[in-house]
């Protein structure tokens, strides 16, 4: 039993042909194929059923819109208090494990850790060779696990062009001396049953890593594969923390290993809406890290190699990195959890060539983001066609799922805005009643009650921020940042949220979005 008191068995694989959906097209069978699609609609048509009831019932029935304005805000105040106190856990838990030396811990605790070889996957496109070497020096500078137990792959698409290639190819050369190997593969374009994005791209690298790996002679359960977006630097005891708990968990495969993405490379660069954004991802990626229940894979993560002995890396959709888990998830028949690390991996907040490409790239990595919500109907029809995971398992799950997804495109236009429809649309005999006439102020003044949020999130962000000499001023423009929060959660919130699940719901599937990398 681990800490989390769940029991893992490793299970035989039931439904393999249902775990490489990637849309509803891909089922053959014509029923299957309806209901999958069915499921797809559902998010947004949830999303915009909401918006548009509350609009209507504004005008129709708008006692009861007020009703439901006034428990939805209050439950969100509950929620603040709540995500307050698992937002500040995690920070705590963060800064205590940063403060241990978990490769001398590795060493004391599992003397054979030796027989731990880590494998590094950064894919690439089109990034800079400033933005790609600053990463392989850092773990080549930067990180305590010995380095001849670490593999770099370097993978380049084959449509970045033959600089990129010839790019990946020269930094090999340099850094072959340093890690037991480094790999270079570059993945064609136009292969068949693909997304064009880094999914893809990292599949093809583990499935040509498998004749390398059988060739290096190594055990497989002896190896872990940890897949980092090409911009990600780890803390210095990353690579120790995961063979700590790997070892701990007795190297089964039931498990993914999850650190906290913090988005400080570039920081004091980027304007102050991508770093609001940037930070309230790390907020939430902390949140869900003591709600271990709740916590799926994201970005850069970790993964013993043993599970891609029993599927694929995902290479059929946009969200490829929570599409792991899901996978695994269903693959394992629901004995398969993520182990949140409280470790941080660091990271770059989006930053474009200027203030205009900035505010494009923002909004198209939060779609893409959004995206994810092609999960909801992949996760339902796996339940709905898994019998061994249990039925409260089930419920739980798709509730936490679609529930997140329509929060993210609902939820701040509620708080910050449809609370005036009522009072404004109800009519002079709704505005005159009690309830219209104090239901701003009541809501109003529950949000100031809940701004306590806000504020720890602005405290927290200056604790988070690397060193800056002598820019007093910079600092309280990052604490006085949060006061835009409201239009930047609408703007770079709900409006992608629900762009995204428009198209889902209309069949416009999206390709991946590439956020660029740039730094000035």
């Amino acid at each position: 039993m681990t800490q989390y008191g769940i029991f893992f068995k490793f299970g035989k694989i039931q439904n393999m042909e249902y775990l490489d959906i990637g849309k509803a097209d891909d089922l053959k069978d014509h029923k299957e194929r309806r209901i999958y699609r069915a499921l797809e609609i559902f998010p947004g048509f949830l999303s915009w059923f909401t918006l548009i009831f509350v609009f209507l019932g504004s005008i129709f029935f708008p006692v009861l819109i007020a009703i439901f304005i006034i428990l939805f805000d209050f439950y969100w105040f509950l929620r603040v208090i709540y995500f307050s106190f698992h937002q500040v856990f995690s920070y705590f838990k963060m800064k205590k494990n940063l403060k241990i030396n978990w490769f001398e811990k590795i060493k004391l605790y599992f003397p054979n850790f030796k027989e731990i070889y880590h494998i590094v996957i950064l894919p690439f496109f089109r990034e800079s060779r400033e933005l790609v070497e600053d990463s392989i020096k850092h773990l080549k500078n930067n990180i305590r696990y010995p380095k001849e137990r670490m593999m770099l792959v370097l993978t380049v698409e084959e449509r970045g062009g033959e600089k990129q290639i010839e790019m990946a190819k020269e930094l090999q050369r340099i850094y072959s001396q340093d890690f037991l190997k480094v790999f270079v593969f570059v993945h064609p374009q136009n292969l068949p049953f693909e997304i064009k994005g880094k999914g893809a791209n990292v599949n093809f690298a583990i499935e040509n890593l498998k004749k390398e790996i059988d060739g290096l002679g190594l055990i497989k359960e002896n190896i872990l594969v940890s897949i980092f977006d090409v911009d990600t630097k780890p803390e210095i005891d990353y690579f120790s923390i995961v063979t700590f708990w790997y070892l701990k968990l007795q190297k089964k495969p039931n498990f993914a290993f999850q650190p906290i993405p913090v988005y400080n490379n570039n920081v004091w660069q980027a304007p102050f809406f991508s770093r609001i954004v940037a930070t309230s991802n790390t907020f939430w990626q902390m949140i869900q890290q003591s709600r271990p229940e709740q916590l799926v894979t994201y970005s850069s993560h970790s993964l013993p190699w043993q599970v891609f002995e029993k599927v694929n890396f995902p290479k059929e959709v946009v969200s490829d990195d929570s599409r792991i888990f899901w996978k695994c998830f269903f693959a394992f028949d629901g004995n398969f959890q993520t182990i949140p690390l409280f470790y941080p991996v660091y990271m770059d907040a989006v930053l474009g060539k200027n203030l205009f490409s900035t505010i494009v790239n923002q909004y198209k990595q939060q779609r893409r983001w959004a995206w994810g919500a092609e999960n909801i109907p992949y996760v339902i029809f796996n339940f709905l066609k898994n019998k061994k995971i249990s039925f409260f398992t089930k419920i739980f799950q798709s509730f936490i799922i679609l529930e997140g997804f329509w929060s993210w495109a609902v939820a701040s236009l509620l708080i910050f805005l449809l609370g005036w429809l009522p009072p404004t649309l109800g009519g002079s005999k709704f505005h005159q009643s009690f309830l219209g006439f104090n239901l701003p102020n009541f809501t109003q003044n529950l949000m100031v009650f809940a701004s306590f949020g806000i504020f720890l999130c602005a405290i927290l962000s200056l604790l988070l921020l690397p060193p800056i000499k002598k820019n007093f001023l910079k600092k309280i423009s990052v604490f006085l940042q949060w006061c835009f929060i409201p239009v930047t959660l609408i703007v770079f919130g709900c409006f992608p949220a629900l762009d995204a699940q428009t198209r889902l719901m209309l069949k416009k599937y999206m390709d991946f979005w590439l956020t660029e990398k740039w730094r000035k």
